[in-house]
């Protein structure tokens, strides 16, 4: 696209196509050629989706990645590894960012309706963080009007005493969802917890008073038991809870080998299994990801490119088509 080569090939994938995609930075949008404008002044009905760091606004030329629109919504605020804040594992905003994207498409596709602006999509990450901490920031300011003071809950398990995280007898964390007052009795008889039937702790606002107290009976209770027998205890209790997987080990579960959830497939001589869309129970062939240029010349020769101008387009570098070797894996280099 630095080309004018590269330009007139773009154009010409525009014009026949329904749906432009791009996360290019603003300004690189101008000078490529790619923003709404361009396209549709080739293709006027096409539905043109820019996913950016911000949309209008005084930042809307602003650079931002996953991790920046995570600490610009509140969200690493209250994800702090030794005090410090800290992305999160995976990318959630890109993730999200993508989904309202394909929302939006959707909609404007089958609107038979939708007119210029319905076609023009900006999704945000900024935006999508906002919305992603809608709950969260709404109640802020609910509890900030009602009390007439700033109070945010006590991390991410909502201030519940007894929802969260605790360590087993074997070092193994596992995740407790006690949200109501049955599921504490439950828990206080499953682990044989001597707050059993205890009136002082019958009832979530006397449990959030006296949280360190019940969150130090939690710790204790589950760190009476290896995993196995908590694991046991609980099942058979009927509350939820789930070890804390460490990512190694997440696809080892039979839950994620049920039909329709991975995808098998081999990529340059390794092999892989690829979490498959949720619901989708009907998959394709298990075709690996195409090479970054494997159908440059295909698509090209559909464009209407002659051989000689494919090579031509190839040779100065307008185009690129995969060569063995290109984009290698960088090596590993083993320790001792």
């Amino acid at each position: 696209l630095t080309t004018e080569g590269g330009k007139e090939v773009f154009r010409k994938l525009a014009a026949s196509a329904d749906v432009v995609i791009h996360n290019l930075a603003p300004s690189a949008a101008r000078k490529l050629g790619v923003t709404a404008d361009d396209c549709m002044a080739v293709n006027p009905d096409i539905v043109h989706v820019h996913i950016k760091g911000y949309t209008h606004g005084p930042q809307a030329d602003d650079l931002m990645t996953n991790p920046i629109a995570e600490a610009a919504t509140g969200a690493m605020d209250d994800h702090r590894v030794d005090g410090r804040p800290t992305r999160f594992g995976p990318s959630y905003h890109d993730q999200f960012a993508g989904t309202y994207a394909v929302i939006r498409v959707l909609a404007a596709m089958l609107d038979p309706n939708a007119g210029a602006a319905d076609r023009r999509i900006e999704i945000g990450l900024y935006e999508t963080g906002l919305h992603l901490a809608a709950r969260d920031l709404a109640g802020m300011q609910l509890k900030t009007q009602l009390l007439g003071r700033l109070e945010k809950e006590g991390g991410g398990e909502f201030s519940m005493p007894g929802y969260g995280s605790y360590l087993t007898s074997d070092q193994r964390w596992v995740y407790l969802l006690i949200l109501t007052d049955a599921h504490w009795a439950k828990l206080t008889r499953a682990l044989d917890m001597p707050e059993d039937g205890n009136p002082e702790f019958a009832k979530l606002r006397d449990r959030k008073k006296a949280r360190d107290t019940v969150e130090a009976a939690v710790r204790e209770a589950v760190g009476k038991f290896d995993f196995d027998e908590v694991e046991r205890r609980l099942r058979a209790a009927g509350l939820g809870f789930n070890e804390v997987m460490p990512l190694e080990r997440v696809l080892e579960k039979p839950q994620a080998h049920q039909p329709g959830k991975l995808r098998e497939l081999d990529f340059r001589g390794l092999h892989f299994e690829v979490p498959e869309f949720p619901g989708q129970m009907q998959v394709s062939p298990n075709l690996p990801p195409p090479e970054i240029g494997e159908h440059t010349g295909s698509l090209l020769a559909e464009l209407g490119y002659a051989p000689d101008e494919i090579e031509s387009l190839l040779s100065s570098g307008a185009a690129k088509a995969y060569q063995p070797g290109d984009f290698a894996w960088a090596p590993v280099r083993q320790k001792g």
